[in-house]
């Protein structure tokens, strides 16, 4: 199965890169990190998972969160990165004069990015490696943060479709519910696909087969795809002859 593959991965890489390590893992209550915590406790057993939840002032679905913590018994800790997030904010407006809050760009990747600085932190704390949550449909998109969610120590879905991640959490044994919650930022009020502009079946399809009867969604993802290569390469650097 592949979970097995997937967990049998996830030890050689402990075993290489991380000896005695914790594994640090974001919960935001959806798919993507419940899927993850759930391979991690399965790969390194859940003394060695530490899950951090990251509301950025009131966040309306925790109990999601909440949920995944408890069935899958992990140690947690609840970072609330609202003041962070205000005072960064407060400073920038205050020092250069300019209103953070009317740039959607600043609004949507700063917080993911502070979210990523507190996953360090917390792994520097307790001798940890940051488990990257990102699956292959929001990546071919560009659908997260350079620096922020996309970021991380080691990968165990980035490789698979959001599609599959569903069917990899039926897998393992997940609740429907964490499997089929409707994927959103927590941020702009509305769902990723809504954003996009696409399904992510339309876009789990032509990923792994190159067909999309909807020449718009084609044409979108196409562009998408192509302007956000760069958060999946490695830094562009200047070669000395």
């Amino acid at each position: 199965m592949l979970s097995d593959e997937i967990i049998k991965w996830i030890k050689n890489y402990f075993e290489e890169n991380g000896k005695g390590c914790k594994a640090v893992i974001g919960i935001s209550g959806g798919t993507d990190s419940s899927v993850c915590a759930a391979l991690l406790v399965k790969a390194l057993g859940k003394e060695n998972v530490i899950g951090v939840l990251l509301p950025k002032g009131l966040q309306h679905d925790i109990n999601y969160s909440y949920d995944v913590i408890n069935l899958l018994g992990i140690k947690h800790y609840e970072i609330n990165i609202g003041s962070a997030v205000d005072a960064l904010n407060n400073e920038i407006e205050s020092v250069y004069g300019l209103n953070p809050n009317e740039v959607d760009c600043y609004k949507t990747n700063t917080p993911a990015r502070i979210r990523m600085t507190v996953l360090y932190g917390i792994s520097a704390l307790v001798g940890g490696r940051v488990c990257n949550t990102c699956n292959l449909s929001e990546d071919w998109v560009g659908y997260s943060t350079k620096f922020g969610d996309a970021a991380g120590d080691f990968s165990p879905m980035s490789d698979l479709t959001k599609t599959e991640v569903r069917a990899l959490g039926r897998e393992l044994g997940l609740p429907a519910y964490l499997i089929e919650k409707t994927p959103e930022d927590g941020m702009s009020g509305k769902s990723d696909e809504e954003k996009l502009g696409f399904s992510y079946e339309t876009l789990d399809k032509y990923i792994r087969t190159g067909i999309c009867e909807d020449e718009k969604a084609k044409s979108k993802i196409d562009h998408l795809h192509k302007i956000n290569l760069h958060k999946l390469l490695l830094m562009p650097k200047y070669e000395k002859r």
